[in-house]
C-alpha cells in the first residue's frame, strides 16, 4: 500500500442468503450513492451480464471443453494448450474468455490472451500478452534446475525462451513478508525477470463512525464471519507476522470501541471495507466476489508490530493490516481496504504484471477502485475524494499518500507519461492512470467536490470537461476484465479503454473522445 517499498505487488503472471447470521447495527450508513451513469446510457447488451458461482463454473466448463478448437481457430501451435482462467458473458451474448498458455506441457509465462467470441461462435477478436510466436528449440534444459525451481516458457519480454522460476521466502526490511520469484534463461543463468509475490501495498470503527458488520451467531457468542457476502472473515494476527490468526468472537455483537487500544477495532474497519468494496463490485460491475465465484476473501489485522504497510497475497487470497506509526493508525480506511481487495480482483482478470508500465496500472487499477468505494460508502465520516490514504496519516503530518487530481503533489509520483515511466517504482509511475481517472471523471482546473479542493492540469494545457466517476469505472473496469493482459503497458491502456468506451457508449460517442482526450492530456497518445 504505501510508495516506500520498490516492489511490493504481486504480477499476474499465474494464475446469499444471509442463514443463521446476525449484524448489530449502532447507525446505518447509506451504501449507494447518486450515479450518473445508467444501463440505459450503455449501449445495450454491452454490459457483463451477472452470474452466480454455479452458472460461472458451468461457463468455465463449457469454455475448457472447447479450449483445443479455440486454440486452432485463433491459430496457435500444435504444442501450444490453452488454459481457461476466466469467462465473462455480456448481456447481448458475448463470450470474453481469459487463457494461460501451456506450451510442450510447460507454463507460459506472459503468454496469456483474451478471446471474444460473439453470440453465434464467430471469433471477434483476440488480445495477447505477446505477439511473439511461442516456440524454443528444445524444452529440455542445458543445466539442472535448482531445488524448487520449475521449468517454464518465459515470453512476457522478448523472444520465448525456455527458463527456470525459483520463489524465494523470508521477510523484506519494512517487515512485510517475501515472496521473491526470480525467472532465469535455463541454458545462461541469465536473470530475466524478478517480481514480489506479496502485493502491499455492527461497531465503532476508528475512521467511519458506527457501521453495520456481518456477523455469524456461533453459541452463545458471535464470529466476525460475514455470511451475507461469500463468508468474509476478519482474524486477528496479535502483531505476529505469520499463520491465519484467530477469528474474532464477541459475546455482544457488538464490536470495537472507535479507538486503537480496542483490539477490535481495527478488525471493524477491516470487515466493514470488505464488505463495502463487495457490495460495490456487485451494484457497478455486476460481480459476485474477488474471483466472480461467490467466494470470499479474509482479512488479518494487527500484523507485525507497528507496521506502516497493508497488502494483498494471492496464495492466502487474503489482505493484510498493519497498525501503523505506534500502533494507533491501522492501515484500514475504506480506500485502503478496497485498494488491497482490488488487487485480487486485478489478479483474478488482466493479471498485470507488478513491474514497469503494467505494475503502475495495476497499482492505479487499486487506487481507482479504492476511491471509487469510498464514493460509494457515502459515509460521512469519511467522504468520498481522490486523495489515497487520507485518513490514515501515513506521512505523519495529516497528508494523504496520494493525490489523484495532481499526483507530483506527493513528490514521487508524475503526472504524465514520458520515456521514463516504466522505471519508475510502479507507486509513483501509477500517476499516469490515476491523473487519467481523475481527469476523464471531473475534467480539468479548479474544482471542489466533497469539501475537498482540487486543481488538475493536463500536459499539453486542454481544458477538459469530465463524463462522471461512475461511466469512468464502468470504462476502466470492461477494460481491465476483457481486454488488458498481464503485459499491458500505457499505450494498450489507452487502447483497451478506448474499445470499452466504443462498447459501452459508441465509437463515436463523447465518452470515447473524452477517454482519448484524458489520455492526450497525461501524454499517452
Amino acid at each position: 500500500m504505501t510508495s516506500q517499498s520498490p516492489a511490493q505487488r504481486k504480477t499476474g503472471l499465474r494464475a446469499a442468503a444471509l442463514a443463521a447470521t446476525a449484524a448489530m447495527v449502532v447507525v446505518a450508513v447509506q451504501t449507494g450513492s447518486a450515479s450518473a451513469d445508467t444501463e440505459a446510457d450503455r449501449t445495450p447488451g454491452a454490459t457483463a451480464a451477472p452470474m452466480n458461482a454455479s452458472q460461472r463454473t458451468a461457463a468455465i466448463d463449457e469454455a475448457r471443453s472447447g479450449a483445443a478448437a479455440a486454440a486452432t481457430e485463433i491459430g496457435l501451435g500444435a504444442k501450444e494448450k490453452l488454459v481457461v482462467r476466466d469467462v465473462v458473458k455480456d448481456a447481448d451474448g458475448t463470450v470474453h474468455t481469459r487463457y494461460e498458455r501451456t506450451y510442450d506441457g510447460l507454463p507460459v509465462l506472459g503468454g496469456d490472451l483474451v478471446t471474444h467470441t460473439a453470440k453465434n461462435s464467430d471469433v471477434k477478436g483476440v488480445e495477447k500478452a505477446t505477439k511473439a510466436r511461442i516456440a524454443v528449440a528444445s524444452t529440455q534444459a542445458p543445466k539442472a534446475a535448482k531445488a524448487g525451481a520449475r521449468k517454464v516458457i518465459w515470453a512476457a519480454s522478448g523472444k520465448p525462451v525456455l527458463a527456470f522460476e525459483t520463489v524465494g521466502g523470508g521477510t523484506r526490511h519494512d517487515g512485510t513478508p517475501s515472496k521473491r520469484h526470480l525467472i532465469t534463461d535455463a541454458k545462461s543463468g541469465k536473470e530475466l525477470y524478478a517480481y514480489e509475490a506479496v502485493e502491499t501495498g455492527t461497531g465503532s470503527s476508528q475512521y467511519s463512525g458506527s457501521v453495520t458488520v456481518g456477523s455469524t451467531k456461533k453459541g452463545a457468542t458471535f464470529d466476525l464471519t460475514d455470511g451475507a457476502r461469500g463468508g468474509h472473515k476478519t482474524y486477528d494476527l496479535k502483531h505476529g507476522q505469520s499463520g491465519t490468526g484467530t477469528l474474532f468472537n464477541d459475546a455482544d455483537d457488538k464490536w470495537g470501541n472507535g479507538t486503537a487500544a480496542d483490539q477490535q477495532t481495527a478488525a471493524v474497519d477491516a470487515a466493514y471495507g470488505a464488505s463495502l468494496t463487495w457490495d460495490f463490485y456487485k451494484d457497478a460491475f455486476k460481480r459476485n466476489g474477488i474471483a466472480g465465484d461467490g467466494k470470499a476473501a479474509y482479512s488479518r489485522v494487527h500484523y507485525g508490530n507497528a507496521y506502516v504497510n497493508a497488502f494483498w497475497d494471492d496464495s492466502c487470497f487474503c489482505m493484510t493490516y498493519g497498525d501503523g506509526e505506534g500502533n494507533t493508525k491501522p492501515l484500514t480506511s475504506i480506500d485502503v481496504a478496497g485498494h488491497e481487495m482490488t488487487h485480487g480482483l486485478t489478479s483474478a482478470t488482466a493479471g498485470l504484471v507488478y513491474s514497469g508500465e503494467s505494475g503502475g496500472l495495476n497499482e492505479a487499477t487499486s487506487d481507482i477502485i479504492g476511491s471509487s468505494v469510498e464514493f460509494f460508502a457515502n459515509n460521512k465520516e469519511d467522504v468520498g475524494d481522490y486523495l489515497v490514504g487520507e485518513e490514515i496519516d501515513i506521512n505523519g503530518d495529516g497528508t494523504p499518500l496520494r493525490y489523484m487530481d495532481k499526483p507530483s503533489k506527493d513528490g514521487s509520483s508524475v503526472d504524465s507519461w514520458d520515456s521514463k515511466t516504466a522505471n519508475l517504482d510502479v507507486h509513483h509511475s501509477s500517476g499516469v492512470a490515476n491523473h487519467f481517472f481523475y481527469l476523464l471523471s471531473e475534467g480539468s482546473g479548479k474544482k471542489t467536490i466533497n469539501g475537498v479542493a482540487y486543481d488538475s492540469p493536463t500536459s499539453d494545457g486542454s481544458k477538459l470537461t469530465g463524463i462522471g466517476r461512475e461511466k469512468a469505472y464502468q470504462i476502466w473496469y470492461k477494460a481491465l476484465s476483457v481486454h488488458m493482459t498481464s503485459t499491458t503497458d500505457y499505450k494498450a491502456a489507452r487502447a483497451a479503454t478506448l474499445k470499452a468506451a466504443g462498447e459501452l457508449y459508441g465509437a463515436d460517442g463523447a465518452e470515447a473522445k473524452a477517454v482519448a482526450a484524458a489520455w492526450t492530456g497525461v501524454n499517452v497518445k
